[in-house]
């Protein structure tokens, strides 16, 4: 007959046994999802041209990495996937060694955002020119992240085989960029003082960054100038001030070799305000217009709209 005191001791051995089970499963390291390109298949490629430098690598089951450099613009970064595997919310960006160089010290960047959007990771110059740096140091970037449906971290990592061809293009590429990308001069704006028709030097600057633009980018086909006065005295007065201004920017960009036949100059006086401040409204307008692009409606609802040709 077994005795009661051995119930008792089984009991407490299969309890202790059962708490060091469940001690040592919450102990267990948590596996984490690596996306990553290795050693055979690595590669990066430069795509150049004087509107932009770009460096893409792609990531094997993920996407792909972009080292992105406009014309007139920082560096940026982004990862870019057509699936979502991260969670939206913060990740963590380390510049880490590669396994075969055990013992550097991993380099945290800091927290940065993931979204649910395929470009889930988009990120400005400070971390993108750390990403290229760490890079070409032979160091592999990395953001980590929780898997969308479960707390499984997920790590997107870039290797740096391959590298450092294409970024000596890339760097080349950046010497030769232009100074100002369309969106920045696609709608310019020249201001003057009351009653003027001076340009300033940085008026000039900024013709000239809108003439070495054009000159580059074939695609354009038609530059709208467009010249303004506040409604301070005569409506007549007014729009042949207006027509001065216009004319004034039309031949500076003439001078620096821009075709007649491109410029569509007009004037319009006082007859579209953009604002209750007479100094916001004498002006001159330039607006690029590209090949296939439709031609704009007039706009002159006063405050907040610009005429657009």
């Amino acid at each position: 007959m077994v005795s009661p005191n051995w119930f008792f001791r089984q009991g407490r051995l299969l309890k202790s046994l059962a708490t060091a089970g469940l001690m040592s499963l919450s102990s267990a390291p948590v596996l984490s999802s690596s996306y990553g390109a290795g050693i055979e298949n690595s590669q990066w490629y430069l795509s150049e041209s004087v509107f932009e430098c770009s460096l893409v690598h792609e990531v094997p089951g993920f996407g792909r990495a972009v080292l992105r450099h406009r014309a007139g613009e920082d560096l940026r970064f982004y990862l870019e996937s057509d699936l979502s595997v991260m969670r939206p919310g913060q990740g963590q960006l380390v510049v880490e060694a590669p396994p075969w160089r055990p013992g550097v010290a991993p380099n945290p960047i800091g927290a940065v955002q993931v979204t649910d959007s395929p470009r889930s990771v988009n990120l400005g110059n400070r971390e993108a020119v750390l990403i290229a740096q760490g890079l070409s140091r032979g160091m592999q970037p990395t953001v980590t992240r929780a898997a969308v449906y479960s707390g499984q971290p997920v790590r997107v990592q870039l290797s740096n085989v391959n590298f450092s061809g294409p970024y000596a293009g890339y760097r080349e590429c950046v010497a030769s960029l232009l100074p100002v990308n369309f969106d920045q001069v696609r709608r310019s704006r020249v201001p003057f003082a009351s009653g003027s028709t001076s340009l300033s030097q940085a008026d000039m600057n900024l013709l000239d960054n809108i003439v070495t633009y054009v000159m580059a980018d074939s695609t354009v086909e038609r530059i709208f100038v467009d010249g303004h006065s506040d409604s301070i005295g005569s409506r007549i007065d007014n729009r042949a001030l207006s027509e001065e201004r216009a004319n004034v920017v039309a031949e500076y960009l003439k001078s620096r070799g821009i075709d007649e036949n491109m410029l569509t100059v007009r004037a319009h006086g006082d007859q579209y305000p953009v604002s209750r401040r007479p100094a916001d409204n004498r002006r001159t307008t330039i607006r690029l217009q590209r090949q296939g692009e439709r031609p704009e409606l007039l706009q002159a609802n006063g405050m907040g709209s610009e005429f657009s040709g």
